[in-house]
């Protein structure tokens, strides 16, 4: 995120540091990367970095009605697992990178009204933004990693949760389609959202009757899961000295491969090849196209609930709005 959230001092996570971690800060900075989470750099007196995330449960609920308790405890089940997949695992999953546990064992403790914290060990190498791969060689690199997981000893899943197919907070954007422009000002991107989906709404609907369509099929015949990390794009890899790395878990869900795999071959099948001969579990045509509809989908439907509540102009609303306006074009052209 490019601002820290509002309600959460430094003050709080300081001391949240030291109660949870034992980390003792004595420098602390605020890193805008990423998108979703909020994240510090921290030193500790004796020269020790740490990398800290920090969410907002609330924000991460995949329905309003659900508490911010119950989406919290998912986050902890999602990176719960990379860390049961390191300490499992050893050397072959040394790419993995897990939570720090507290001082008594937990992966996230509350800091702060509404925030909930995690601690990572600081990595050091060359980071990515979200997007294309760079070149082939991280293209491949991923495809190793993806394997090494999704063939992980047992065909254990690590306590991930399972992922059933659902838009998270779909029934926001159902709303706000149904609203047309006709909708209360709750900050300066309310009217500027109805617009746009006033003016897009038939597209937009066929766009969902299809995910509908493709996740009946994909739920009445979809036998073969595994542990997926679920955003294993380029932005959450790192280049360090010891190869690369796959970093941010917290969406992490049992689910068919096609999760981790719809953006990830060039466009000739050529990766999705290779994933077959390492794994042997042949890629299916529908499933890819139902995640790479559903990771748009998902995006418009989060950012429409969250212009559709109380919000304000930051930093942050204002990379959501490109972004949304990004995803009604290419959901309203595709062929």
């Amino acid at each position: 995120m490019l601002a820290p959230p509002d309600g959460l001092t430094e003050e709080a996570l300081v001391a949240a540091l030291a109660r949870g971690w034992g980390i003792e800060v004595a420098g602390l900075e605020y890193r805008a990367v990423g998108f979703g989470s909020h994240h510090w750099e921290v030193v500790e007196a004796g020269g020790a970095r740490w990398f800290i995330t920090v969410d907002e449960p609330a924000a991460r609920r995949v329905d309003p009605r659900e508490s911010p308790a119950h989406a919290q405890a998912r986050l902890a089940a999602a990176v719960g697992s990379a860390r049961a997949l390191l300490n499992a695992g050893g050397a072959r999953f040394e790419f993995v990178v897990a939570p720090v546990p507290s001082l008594d064992g937990q992966l996230l403790l509350e800091v702060g009204a509404g925030f909930c914290a995690s601690v990572y060990p600081m990595v050091e190498g060359e980071s990515f933004s979200w997007g294309d791969y760079r070149d082939p060689d991280q293209r491949d690199a991923v495809l190793r990693m993806l394997i090494a997981v999704h063939t992980a000893p047992g065909g254990l899943t690590y306590g991930a949760p399972e992922d059933d197919f659902r838009i998270p907070m779909r029934d926001e954007l159902e709303l706000a389609l149904a609203e047309g422009i006709g909708v209360v000002e709750h900050g300066p991107y309310s009217l500027p959202l109805a617009r746009l989906l006033s003016a897009h709404e038939p597209a937009l609907r066929v766009a969902l009757r299809e995910y509908d369509e493709l996740a009946r099929a994909a739920s009445a015949t979809t036998t073969h899961r595994v542990l997926t990390h679920g955003e294993p794009h380029a932005g959450n890899t790192m280049l360090t000295i010891d190869g690369w790395k796959l970093i941010d878990w917290d969406t992490a869900a049992v689910a068919p491969p096609e999760r981790d795999l719809w953006d990830i071959d060039p466009g000739d099948g050529s990766l999705l090849a290779l994933y077959e001969k390492g794994t042997g579990y042949r890629p299916q045509a529908d499933l890819l196209k139902l995640y790479a509809l559903r990771w748009d989908l998902t995006d418009l439907a989060l950012f429409a609930s969250d212009f559709r509540r109380e919000h304000g102009a930051d930093a942050n609303r204002a990379k959501g709005w490109e972004s949304m306006q990004r995803l009604v074009h290419g959901l309203t052209t595709r062929p």
